[in-house]
């Protein structure tokens, strides 16, 4: 196989037109190339041909935009051309992969191979199995890189990050208007679960590294006035409905976040999680347990103040009392972690305002008293107790002008959780009391991509798209990516291969 260096070495060699050493092949190209740099001259010069404008300024650089691409998509056509030599007798007579061997035939072309600058057609020698039957194998393509069949590593990130934002039917406009990729919904789907099957193994090492980061940060910054002492990592974790095809009901989805705080009280990042519904939620536990542990073993600073605000909820409650209040130190193994569970403040004012409705009634009344006990709730110490023995004397004394249910529920609820529930203390430590970063991951994880106007998702459909969110959402595509590329010859298996029969048989070209 030809080093890729010397396809790229007679694009400097323009010398050797004139001296006529060059093959018909690269005589062809830099005909081509040529025709292309005259028609972009050709539209410089006709731009302002009738004046400067607005309108002569926009179709230049339009202009300049549709040929420089040109240009590029035959210099990938070309370079990607004679990394294999034209006869493909020069190529070894056998290749192995993963366990197997694979012997030459013939080369033959894939017509539907796009990059960033568009279509272009790559010719490609075909390695078939020794065995009886198997698959054929293209070993051009699993060393460029190409994805599904039909992309480079280049326009397939692109495909899959813009897919991890937008609907399918945008994301394929898109690639049409901006690289000219004319693709069905199914290659989208394609090369998304690729991508994302390659990006997501990737995805916890760098979540862990963008934490470290961060808490590094954060042990650099400096009270006001005075130190607040260690930074804080806070985690939370909640659920949502999403619509679910073959389903009468929605099920739950499940988020994770972990934010570090610096000294400030200042957010400085957060680190995203999510799982399609799932019975128990263990996958999402799993990741989020994983990610907490390399984080605090690694890290080599003062113990952050380790924070946990989520509602009361089942799943919540769960993980605490089986993982986190458990989790031994790593520093320390014969010692547990200090995690400190509050519950989300808006989420118990909610049942401040039940109560004062049971108390009450709709109105004023309700809503004069319920805006005191938050305040009583959020400001003073044992607080909560505050709010119950004022609900309880005046329950006592008036008795209720709402529902009796809806008394029981909201103080059973603040009973049974007020020692989560000491307000002022964790602010006085610089603690967050609220799970709105939590809630806003639910939205920007979820609501956003999944709840639009008529959409349902299958589990598995759901999960890459998911993923991938979860990358860029923590800030980390980038080093995905690099990573995941920079690794991807020994991790992924033949993007491209092709049913045979038998040996003897010629095999069918198939179009990616």
């Amino acid at each position: 196989m030809q080093d890729a260096t010397n396809s790229w070495g007679c694009l400097t060699g323009l010398e050797l037109v004139s001296r006529g050493k060059m093959s018909a092949r690269e005589r062809k190209f830099f005909g081509h190339i040529q025709d292309a740099w005259g028609q972009m001259v050709q539209s410089v010069v006709e731009s302002f041909r009738g004046g400067v404008s607005a309108w002569a300024m926009l179709s230049l650089e339009r202009t300049l935009d549709r040929k420089l691409r040109e240009i590029g998509r035959l210099i990938v056509e070309h370079v990607v051309n004679r990394i294999e030599p034209e006869d493909e007798r020069e190529l070894p007579p056998q290749e192995r992969f993963d366990g197997e061997y694979y012997r030459r035939k013939q080369k033959s072309p894939l017509r539907n191979l796009n990059c960033l600058f568009g279509r272009i057609e790559l010719k490609r020698c075909l390695y078939q199995p020794l065995e009886s039957s198997g698959r054929c194998l293209f070993p051009l393509e699993r060393r460029l890189g190409i994805v599904g069949g039909v992309a480079t590593p280049a326009l397939a990130d692109e495909a899959a990050q813009a897919a991890a934002d937008q609907p399918q039917r945008q994301v394929l406009d898109g690639l049409q208007e901006r690289h000219g990729v004319q693709w069905s919904a199914q290659t989208l789907r394609k090369v998304v679960v690729a991508v994302s099957e390659l990006y997501t193994p990737q995805r916890h090492e760098a979540q862990v590294q963008r934490l470290l980061g961060w808490l590094r940060e954060a042990a650099d910054s400096t009270g006001r006035g005075h130190s607040l002492g260690p930074p804080v990592l806070s985690v939370g974790r909640d659920g949502i409905m999403l619509p679910i095809v073959a389903r009468d009901k929605y099920q739950e989805g499940s988020t994770a976040t972990v934010a570090v705080y610096d000294r400030n009280k200042k957010r400085l990042g957060t680190i995203y999680l999510g799982q399609m519904p799932e019975s128990g939620q263990a996958a999402l536990s799993e990741a989020l347990t994983r990610l907490l542990t390399d984080v605090l073993a690694r890290w080599d600073g003062t113990t952050p103040k380790l924070n946990y605000v989520t509602d009361g909820g089942h799943h919540p409650t769960e993980y605490f009392e089986t993982v986190l209040s458990p989790m031994p130190d790593p520093r320390r193994p014969d010692k547990t972690l200090s995690w400190e569970w509050i519950i989300d403040y808006y989420h118990a004012c909610q049942y401040i305002t039940l109560l004062a409705e049971a108390l009450f009634g709709p109105g004023r009344a309700a809503f004069a008293w319920a805006k005191k006990q938050r305040q009583v709730l959020k400001t003073k110490d044992g607080g909560v107790f505050r709010v119950l023995r004022s609900a309880g004397a005046l329950r006592t004394t008036r008795g209720l002008l709402g529902i009796e249910k809806d008394y029981s529920r909201g103080y059973r609820y603040l009973r049974d959780r007020a020692a989560k529930m000491n307000y002022a203390a964790a602010i006085r430590r610089g603690l967050p009391i609220g799970s709105g970063v939590t809630e806003a991951g639910c939205k920007t994880l979820f609501t956003q991509r999944f709840k639009q106007s008529g959409m349902k998702w299958t589990l598995t459909g759901g999960q890459p798209i998911l993923n991938l969110r979860t990358i860029s959402l923590s800030r980390v595509w980038p080093t995905v990516r690099d990573q995941a590329w920079k690794s991807y010859a020994t991790v992924l298996p033949p993007t491209h291969i092709a049913k045979t029969t038998s040996p003897s048989r010629k095999p069918r070209r198939i179009a990616a």
